[in-house]
């Protein structure tokens, strides 16, 4: 009898404490561009779309935010079904295939072998809250010579996008727009480093 009591002021306290909050956790993702039938190019490289590595505030799944420069913080109840670097991944594969300049778009694996190889690390992939509330992507990217093996192009996209309402539905669409935007962006600088190169006589192909 004394143990039950001692059991029931346990589980009070934790209730109390919110250790055993009974809320569901919800989960989201990011949908990646439409995979566009397109004609690949021939005459195009082949990329690899490697791994894009995150920060560890990123890594166990919850949606993350920033109020001015210094306090982070996450949601709980409100995560992402995916590792936010392999949703980054997958929506510059489906925009780089899109673009119908390369002879193959492929994720790494076992498999794969491109002429170059895309690699990359989110710095940014949250909610910031200050006088408006917006989302902020913040990718490097690098392009790997595989004859080389050398780092022949690299750059940082940075973007922000409006937040329409203080939800936590509406922060993931803002975040979807904005990948989209920043995948587009990337490909774009992707696309026009290739061309310069094929001009020069410097590709890999």
């Amino acid at each position: 009898m004394r143990a039950a009591s001692i059991y029931t002021i346990a589980l009070l306290g934790l209730l109390e404490a919110g250790c055993l909050d009974s809320r569901p956790v919800h989960y989201y993702t990011i949908e990646p561009p439409p995979a566009l039938v397109t004609r690949s190019s021939p005459a195009g490289p082949a990329l690899t779309v490697g791994d894009i590595s995150v920060p560890s505030e990123l890594q166990d799944g919850r949606i993350c935010y920033r109020i001015g420069p210094n306090q982070v913080g996450s949601y709980q109840f409100n995560r992402w079904i995916e590792d936010p670097g392999k949703m980054v991944s997958e929506s510059l594969v489906r925009t780089l295939s899109a673009s119908g300049k390369y002879r193959s778009v492929m994720e790494a694996s076992s498999s794969a072998a491109g002429d170059y190889v895309l690699r990359g690390r989110l710095y940014d992939f949250d909610e910031v809250d200050g006088e408006t509330i917006q989302t902020s992507i913040s990718l490097r990217v690098d392009l790997v010579d595989m004859k080389s093996r050398q780092v022949v192009w690299g750059d940082l996209v940075q973007r922000e996008e409006p937040v329409r309402s203080k939800t936590i539905q509406e922060v993931v669409a803002s975040l979807d727009r904005n990948l989209q935007a920043v995948a587009k962006e990337t490909a774009d600088r992707i696309g026009q480093y290739l061309a310069a190169q094929r001009t020069t006589g410097g590709t890999n192909e």
